[in-house]
């Protein structure tokens, strides 16, 4: 038996025809070039897929994150919470186990009259103190203060508002703001509006346009004289520690509430906003695995003209004792070490971009001069990014199993090649 016939598969003389097979010639420049372009394909390929999956990833994350902080994870409606015994019945609410806040509230639309512009907004009533537990809110005050909030008679005139709506309107902290409610007092003509001047005390900023631009925090006792709700509230928000776990608590609240309680979640509430940001994450992933499937065809186009202008070797390798095995191995090797190296590049690039994403957002928007990601649009003032490391491994392993199948074609025709055949006319 030949000493090429009794090496090992994937034996070093196996890797090395392999690699020179790589190598560029001068004769050869044209293999050279397709395996650069399926190079660089399979490398952008993994890299949008990890970039595009990455922020995704990072949106939702930052939705939920904020969408959860600033609005509650259960909210409880029954008689008794309008009842006598309402400060109980929030007792036994927070006494849940795995409830970490319960909030009466009061909520209901306005119109907001400001120097520069009139407004809708929706105002929320609640007591100082539970303001100060919100943290989404009283550990973003960018202007201004929470002293003041719910001093005074009836909870006092200091407000909150967000500050894209202060900017909106023009105001600051300090300066006034009329707001008009639709439920005012009865009269023989049928119900009246309701109108009065409050002080923006601060300015809170959530980092989400659609809170920033359309709430406002007013002391509960306010609220309730303001809108005609004497001395109920609308619901109380609850918040626990595992929002996932929100549905499986609904019972234990229920029965907290009392008799007649209805108990609605954050998934109830939002659930077609999540859904289609779901529906939109698979389609986003399949839509560019099959960009990365297409990246990897190109490896077969630079090994099919590898297997034509290197026949006469192919020839020499089967008469001094290389198998058919070994010929297939050495082109398989050939190939998929393209579509691997291009899928670690394409890993390390997304990466790094998915890690400094934040300042290159900055740089490519000083460059340029325009804002890239428009808290308008996007509801988020900067581009969110979150590697799901499982889910990276996934692209990464199915890269490169793309990369290897994509080999087989071309490496099994080599294998087959007739050494007479080939021979023949050299």
């Amino acid at each position: 038996m030949s000493a090429l016939g009794a090496a090992g598969p994937f034996s070093r003389w196996e890797r090395s025809v392999a690699w020179r097979y790589l190598l560029a010639k001068r004769k050869n420049g044209g293999v050279a070039l397709i395996a650069v372009i399926s190079f660089c394909a399979v490398m952008l390929a993994v890299f949008a897929l990890i970039t595009v999956m990455s922020v995704m990833n990072g949106f939702r994350a930052e939705l939920l994150g904020r969408i959860l902080g600033f609005n509650g994870h259960l909210y409880a409606q029954s008689p008794l919470i309008n009842g006598p015994d309402r400060e109980g019945v929030i007792t036994r609410i927070r006494a849940v186990p795995g409830v970490i806040q319960a909030v009466p509230m009061v909520e209901a639309q306005a119109m907001v009259i400001g120097p520069s512009q009139v407004t809708g907004a929706i105002v929320r009533g609640v007591t100082p103190r539970d303001l100060r537990g919100l943290k989404i809110i009283a550990d973003n005050i960018k202007k201004g203060s929470l002293a003041g909030f719910g001093q005074g008679e009836f909870g006092g005139d200091i407000v909150l508002i967000g500050d894209r709506m202060a900017t909106n309107l023009g105001v600051s902290p300090g300066d006034a703001i009329t707001l008009i409610s639709p439920t005012g007092p009865a009269t023989a003509f049928g119900a009246s509006t309701r109108e009065k001047d409050y002080i923006v005390g601060g300015l809170f900023s959530v980092g989400m346009s659609q809170f920033d631009e359309a709430y406002i925090y007013m002391p509960l006792e306010q609220s309730q004289l303001f809108f005609g709700r004497d001395t109920s509230v609308d619901y109380v928000e609850i918040k626990v520690d595992d929002p996932d776990q929100a549905k499986a608590l609904k019972p234990a609240v229920e029965a907290a509430s009392g008799p007649g309680a209805l108990v609605a979640d954050w998934m109830d509430k939002n659930h077609s906003y999540f859904t289609a940001l779901q529906v939109e994450r698979k389609v986003m992933r399949l839509i560019l695995f099959c960009i990365v499937a297409i990246a990897t065809l190109n490896i077969i186009s630079s090994l099919v003209m590898l297997v034509k202008n290197k026949g006469r070797d192919i020839a020499i390798l089967r008469t001094i004792g290389a198998g058919q095995g070994a010929i297939l191995r050495i082109f398989v090797m050939a190939g998929a070490s393209i579509g691997v190296a291009g899928t670690l590049a394409g890993l390390l690039l997304g990466v790094v971009f998915c890690a400094y994403i934040t300042p290159i957002q900055n740089f490519v928007e000083w460059v340029t001069g325009t804002a890239v990601f428009s808290a308008d649009v996007y509801m988020l003032s900067h581009i969110p990014a979150k590697i799901d490391w499982s889910e990276v491994g996934g692209i990464v392993g199915l890269s490169a199993l793309m990369s290897i199948a994509a080999t087989l074609p071309p490496a099994w025709r080599a294998s087959r090649l007739d050494p007479v055949e080939a021979l023949r006319y050299e």
